[in-house]
């Protein structure tokens, strides 16, 4: 029988080495960051950055995976959930995703402005390759409201990323974000409740219109 030999003490570990990835990389951007500085925000030493990740690659990797398989959680549960109409899952997909981004903008603009970049095409086809996983169930979700007629004919994946488009957009820019709220340059958009609902009241309402049979 094959025994599982990893210790909480070591996936506690790598988390903590994730986490301080992640900040670095909100803050410095990959190119910026060294696993020198990763090394030494998590307070461990190279050698164990090295053992548990092999380069900035490989844990970026980890780092997007580990995301990942949350959201992946939090939809699989949604799909098979009884209760909710496919429009309620929609709707709770939308507040899942605009609450995950906007409680770390700097760290999904870092993933949006790394793939769109040529260097690093193995890397990031990987990382695309754990996104697509979570349309899975988002999809499903869809042709079956398609499927009891209360969507329209619609493409499920398109409409994916018309959500992950409109909250990506959001993030791209603090300084744009503040002219649409008619704030100044000090305020803080992402942290202003206000703002959030706002930008899920369009969200839904542009999905609802684009899915519903009326």
């Amino acid at each position: 029988m094959h025994l599982n030999t990893t210790s909480p003490m070591s996936v506690d570990k790598k988390d903590h080495i994730i986490n301080a990835a992640m900040e670095l990389f909100a803050e410095k951007g990959f190119e910026g960051t060294s696993i020198r500085d990763i090394a030494a925000k998590a307070d461990v030493n190279l050698a164990m950055v090295n053992y548990y990740f092999g380069s900035k690659e490989k844990l970026f990797e980890a780092m997007v995976e580990q995301k990942a398989t949350f959201m992946r959680g939090q939809l699989e549960a949604l799909e098979s959930d009884k209760e909710l109409t496919e429009l309620e899952k929609v709707d709770r997909i939308i507040e899942a995703y605009v609450d995950r981004f906007l409680s770390n903008p700097g760290f999904h603009k870092v993933i949006q402005q790394e793939m769109l970049k040529s260097q690093r095409e193995e890397m990031h086809q990987k990382a695309i390759n754990i996104f697509i996983k979570n349309t899975q169930n988002f999809n499903s979700i869809i042709e079956k409201g398609i499927k009891k007629k209360v969507f329209k004919k619609v493409d499920p994946p398109l409409v994916f990323a018309s959500i992950i488009g409109t909250i990506n957009q959001v993030l791209v820019s603090k300084k744009v974000c503040n002219v649409f709220a008619g704030k100044d340059p000090c305020y803080d958009p992402y942290t202003d409740e206000h703002f959030k609902k706002r930008l899920l009241t369009h969200i839904k309402q542009m999905i609802h219109s684009h899915l519903l049979n009326q």
